[in-house]
């Protein structure tokens, strides 16, 4: 294994053994989600959501329990010196970018892995969409952990890194949620999962996912030095 691999490898499960070990972001991150479903299950009086809504209701909710996540994705550096750890090791610095979105990648996937089910059993009487869901998901996921990231790094350093990460992230992850309620619109359709322009808009995930994964890959340097 090379050295750029095993300080991955390294800087990733020290991750998740701190989340493991201390539980600070997923819970809160489940917390707000499973809530959210709550208010909007009784607010809006309805237990079946369809088309544009029903994506509206789930993407927005994911995106604003994510920002818990992303926002504290950066603490441990901070708190324990691992900024200046990985300025003196002899690897690539993008490897803390690529652990850290990784990190992110897979509180996403845990997240989704429970809040979706129950998003379905509030709302959805068809569950038969959730099938090609996982593949908008997971390229959603890709989208938020890369940008999050970037973000994460940038306001880590300030004092009002709270209000500055959805500041800055939100302007940029629009285009992403355009993407992402158009293709579950269709899904979500009353009578049954419409794919008509799914393919389509899963390409432009992928073309948003790839555009962030190369400026991440060409600035991460630059941010970890300032």
């Amino acid at each position: 294994m090379t050295p750029s691999r095993s300080a991955f490898a390294v800087l990733l499960a020290k991750d998740l053994r701190t989340e493991l070990r201390t539980m600070r972001s997923l819970p809160a991150m489940i917390l707000f989600a499973v809530t959210t479903f709550i208010i909007f299950r009784y607010g809006l009086d309805r237990t079946t959501l369809s088309g544009s809504l029903a994506g509206g209701v789930l993407w927005t909710t994911l995106l604003f329990a994510g920002i818990l996540g992303i926002n504290r994705v950066f603490v441990s550096e901070l708190e324990e010196g691992g900024f200046d750890a990985i300025r003196l090791a002899p690897v690539d610095r993008t490897v803390l970018f690529a652990s850290k979105a990784s990190a992110l990648f897979i509180y996403f996937a845990v997240l989704e892995a429970i809040i979706v089910p129950v998003f379905a059993m509030f709302f959805l009487p068809d569950w038969s969409a959730l099938i090609p869901l996982t593949l908008l998901l997971a390229g959603a996921n890709l989208g938020f952990a890369v940008l999050g990231t970037l973000i994460s790094s940038m306001a880590v350093n300030s004092r009002a890194r709270d209000l500055l990460v959805p500041l800055l992230l939100l302007p940029l992850v629009v285009p992403l949620m355009i993407a992402v309620t158009a293709a579950s619109a269709g899904l979500f359709d009353a009578a049954g999962p419409d794919y008509e322009g799914f393919g389509t808009w899963l390409l432009v995930v992928g073309l948003y996912d790839g555009v962030f994964l190369l400026v991440g890959y060409a600035v991460f340097d630059f941010l970890l030095e300032d």
